[in-house]
C-alpha cells in the first residue's frame, strides 16, 4: 500500500485497473484507492507483470507498506503464484492508531510545516497533555463491512421520485424492496405491491410512528474535515467583519471582456473576487500570513505570495484547490486555473501539492440565491478567509433632474473570519476596506 498523501497511514482499496496476468508499463493506472483526502489513481511507475492480488476491491483500512499485490518482470513468472497468499508475502500490520489529520477542505498543511496545526505538532502536544496515571481510552472503530467502496449517491435507494414519496407516505422501507424497473429502479407499482413482514404490525393512521434513521459510516474524508474543523475553532481565536460591495461596475466590466473574448475565455464574478482577495492581502500584508511554532520558537510567517485556496463543494466533502501566485496573474489565467482545478477537485483527481499550502481562502455562495450572507471557519494555519453571499438588487437613492430618484445598484455582502492571534481587528477592518476598493472599482484588477 503505498502512501500517496504526506499524512496517509492507511487506505482503502478501490477498482483495480488491471488483472492477474495483466502486462503494466510505467504511468499505467493500477489501482484506485481512497486516501484521508480523496479517491486517487495509483500509476504504477515500473515495467512488469501483475502476478497476484493480494487485497480485493473494496478492502478496507489498509496499513501503509502491507502487501496488496505481487509484481513479477516476466509473464512466465506468474504461474507460481497462483495459490500465493497475503500470509506467504509476510502478514499484514495492523493500521497506526487514528491521530489528528490535516484538513482535505482547506488548504491543508504539510506534516512539520511548524504551525501549531500541522500533524507532528499536534502529536506532540497530545503527548504532553496526556495524563500519566492512566492510559487513554482507545477509540473504537465500527467493523468493516468488507463490500466495495460506494459514493453517498450509490448508497442512495434507485428509486422514481413518485416511489419515494409514496414509500415516505406509506412508512415503506426503500430498501426492502427490489425494484423491476429498468436497472432495478424501484417503481410506484413496487411499492404498492411491498407487504410487510410477517409480525410486524403496521402503524395507526395518524400515530405517532417510531424514530426512522439510517446511521452511515464516516468516510476517512469526512472524519479528517470533523478533526480540522474542531481544532480550527479550538486554537483560533475568530472574528468577524462584514461589508456590503457594490459590484454593479464589477458585472458591467465581466459583461464586456465576456463579450469581447470571443469564447475564449468566461469569467465568473468569482474570478474578480479571487483577484481581489489577492490586492487586498498585498496591500495588507498581515492577512497573508500564519502562526507557527518552529524549534520551539513562536513566529508569524508573512509570506510573499498569495496563494489563494478556492473552497469547491465536491460528492464526498469539500475541497479547496490553490491558485498560486493569484497576485501575479491576470483574469483570464485565474479563471481557467479554477476550471481545471474544480473539475480535479469533483473527480477525486487532485494531487496533494493542489490543496496544501495556500496563505488565503475564499468560500462562494453566491451561486444559492437563498443564502445572503455567512460566516466561514479559518483553514488553519492561514489567519483569514472570505465568505461570499448571493448577489441581490438594492435600491438606493439617487439624485435626478426632477430631484432624488432611485436606482438599482447590484450588492454582495461577505464577511471575513480572522484569526485574533495574527490579525488584530483595526488589521482586519482595514483589509476589508482595502476589498471593498478594488471591488468597486474593478478597473484597478486590470492593472
Amino acid at each position: 500500500m503505498p502512501a500517496l498523501s504526506p499524512t496517509m497511514t492507511a487506505g482503502n482499496i478501490g477498482t483495480w485497473q488491471k488483472k492477474a496476468g495483466d502486462t503494466i508499463a510505467p504511468g499505467d493506472v493500477l489501482v484506485e484507492i481512497e486516501t484521508d483526502k480523496a479517491q486517487m489513481d495509483f500509476e504504477f511507475q515500473e515495467d512488469g507483470v501483475l502476478a497476484k492480488i493480494l487485497k480485493e476491491a473494496g478492502e478496507k483500512d489498509v496499513a501503509v507498506g502491507n502487501p496488496i499485490a505481487v509484481m513479477v518482470e516476466e509473464g512466465a513468472d506468474v504461474a507460481p503464484f497462483e495459490s500465493f497468499t497475503l500470509e506467504d508475502a509476510g502478514g499484514e500490520k495492523a493500521a497506526p492508531k487514528e491521530a489528528p489529520k490535516e484538513e482535505a477542505i482547506e488548504s491543508s498543511e504539510p506534516p512539520d510545516s511548524g504551525s501549531q496545526t500541522s500533524p507532528s505538532t499536534l502529536d506532540k502536544s497530545a503527548s504532553k497533555a496526556e495524563p500519566r496515571s492512566e492510559a487513554p481510552p482507545e477509540s473504537q472503530e465500527a467493523e468493516s463491512s468488507g463490500g466495495r467502496l460506494q459514493t453517498s449517491l450509490d448508497r442512495e435507494p434507485n428509486a422514481s421520485p413518485l416511489a419515494k414519496a409514496m414509500a415516505l407516505d406509506k412508512g415503506v422501507p426503500l430498501k426492502a424492496i427490489k425494484g423491476t424497473g429498468p436497472n432495478g429502479r424501484i417503481t410506484k407499482q413496487d411499492i404498492e405491491k411491498y407487504q410487510a413482514p410477517v409480525g410486524s404490525a403496521p402503524a395507526a393512521s395518524g400515530a405517532t410512528a417510531a424514530p426512522s434513521y439510517e446511521d452511515i459510516p464516516a468516510s476517512s474524508m469526512r472524519k479528517t474535515i470533523a478533526n480540522r474543523l474542531v481544532q480550527s475553532m479550538n486554537q483560533n481565536p475568530h472574528y468577524f467583519v462584514s461589508t456590503t460591495l457594490s459590484v454593479t461596475k464589477l458585472l458591467k466590466l465581466r459583461q464586456a471582456l465576456n463579450t469581447s473574448a470571443d469564447g475564449e475565455y468566461k469569467l465568473s464574478v468569482n474570478d474578480f473576487l479571487v483577484k481581489a482577495c489577492a490586492v487586498a492581502c498585498k496591500k495588507v500584508p498581515v492577512v497573508n500570513s500564519s502562526w507557527r511554532e518552529i524549534g520551539g520558537q513562536t513566529v508569524i510567517r508573512q509570506h510573499n505570495t498569495v496563494d489563494v485556496s478556492v473552497a469547491v463543494a465536491t460528492p464526498v466533502g469539500l475541497m479547496t484547490p490553490i491558485v498560486r501566485g493569484v497576485d501575479s496573474l491576470g483574469l483570464q489565467s485565474i479563471s481557467a486555473q479554477i476550471k481545471d482545478l474544480g473539475k480535479r477537485a469533483r473527480d477525486g483527481k487532485l494531487k496533494p501539492e493542489e490543496y496544501q499550502g495556500g496563505t488565503f481562502t475564499i468560500s462562494n455562495m453566491g451561486m444559492n440565491a437563498a443564502v445572503e450572507r455567512f460566516t466561514a471557519v479559518i483553514n488553519p494555519p492561514q489567519a483569514g478567509i472570505l465568505a461570499v453571499g448571493t448577489t441581490r438588487k438594492v435600491a438606493i437613492p439617487a439624485e435626478g433632474e426632477d430631484g432624488t430618484g432611485v436606482e438599482w445598484d447590484d450588492q454582495i455582502v461577505v464577511t471575513g473570519s480572522f484569526d485574533h492571534k495574527v490579525v488584530d481587528g483595526a488589521v482586519g477592518g482595514e483589509w476589508i476596506r482595502e476589498l471593498k476598493k478594488v471591488v468597486e472599482n474593478p478597473l484597478e484588477l486590470m492593472l
